[in-house]
């Protein structure tokens, strides 16, 4: 069966031709699923229709399995897929508007040492429609619509690598900017990489200028490959030229996100390191106290630390800024709800 969050409206209008519908009905339908509803629920198409759309189609392929909510107003989603698997989705609200972090794989094979999200390897790939489909629940929970969304940002950094999943990754994207859909703007997204270079370069060319994030999360190859296995497959050199490559075809300067580890890429050569490697076209570091995975030993560092290196930072001429810490009285870090989830037998 197809999941019906899949399809553009030109595909679906294909589909409801053939069934001998009028082509009308396609749009009717359209509508609904982007508002959020199930086929079960659209209430202006014939019942024989909706039977005929559910012998096709997975009518739920993705509800909302548990939410934990923080002290905050961050919210955290444990979905279920419509086999059973499991993936997670973050709500973070700011004054500007609301933040979905949405997932792209169940499990991961990247092997980071600092994420719980590739403890148990990589399950499978989501569809693009079920990525789309993560936003439009939270949208319509959050009392949305198509025309009048809740959600103003998209964040891929949920469960999974988005580069390593990349054909469902680039028609997902292309589904959430479509007019025809919910008409989210390329700059209100941002994709997350740890750092598959060919297919950053394969990111600037479908000319939907997202923000690139980029894990970076070491200063030298030494150190990256010791937390992050794909540095044994792209340098920081190379994962840099494409960086370049990204803002000189889009023009939107590269976020490089920085995890503290006590220890590990937090000391002051570390910082002095860090800025040279990334200067000489438009960037941002974002620096993140990391999140702590019980299953690994990795060690956050005091506010202190981060502090002094954002301060270093500073003085080396960088743009820099502390991320806000969030949701940390709940199971915060990348694939721990999850692994909660599936360790407790719920499911």
């Amino acid at each position: 069966m197809q999941i019906i969050q899949d399809l553009s409206l030109s595909q679906l209008e294909n589909i409801i031709i053939e069934m001998g519908e009028p082509k009308y009905r396609a749009k009717q339908i359209f509508e609904n699923i982007y508002n959020g509803k199930n086929i079960n629920n659209i209430s202006n198409i014939p019942n024989d229709l909706k039977q005929k759309l559910k012998q096709l189609f997975i009518d739920e392929p993705v509800k909302i399995y548990t939410v934990q909510e923080s002290h905050d107003g961050t919210q955290k989603f444990a979905y279920e897929l419509f086999d059973g698997n499991i993936v997670e989705g973050v709500l973070m609200r700011y004054k500007h508007g609301n933040t979905l972090c949405v997932s792209c794989q169940v499990g991961c094979r990247m092997g980071c040492k600092f994420c719980a999200s590739t403890l148990g390897g990589l399950v499978r790939n989501l569809t693009a429609g079920e990525i789309l489909a993560q936003v439009l629940t939270v949208n319509a929970m959050l009392g949305g619509t198509a025309k009048k969304r809740q959600i103003t940002n998209i964040v891929m950094m949920g469960s999974g690598e988005p580069l390593d999943n990349f054909e469902n990754v680039a028609q997902f994207l292309k589904l959430v900017t479509s007019k025809d859909g919910i008409n989210f703007s390329p700059r209100n997204i941002s994709v997350s990489t740890c750092g598959i270079v060919p297919n950053i370069d394969k990111l600037a060319e479908l000319g939907l200028p997202v923000i690139l994030t980029i894990s970076l999360h070491a200063p030298n190859d030494f150190i990256r490959k010791q937390i992050m296995p794909i540095a044994n497959s792209y340098s920081i050199k190379q994962l840099i030229e494409a960086s370049k490559r990204y803002f000189e075809k889009t023009g939107r300067r590269v976020v490089f996100e920085y995890a503290l580890t006590d220890g590990i890429n937090n000391t002051d050569e570390c910082a002095k390191q860090l800025s040279k490697l990334i200067k000489g076209f438009p960037n941002h570091i974002n620096l993140i106290p990391l999140n702590e995975v019980n299953e690994r030993n990795l060690k956050s560092v005091t506010k202190k630390s981060c502090q002094h290196f954002a301060n270093l930072l500073e003085r080396y001429g960088m743009s820099v800024t502390i991320r806000r810490t969030m949701a940390d009285d709940i199971d915060g870090a990348c694939g721990q709800l999850r692994n909660k989830i599936i360790n407790e037998n719920k499911i």
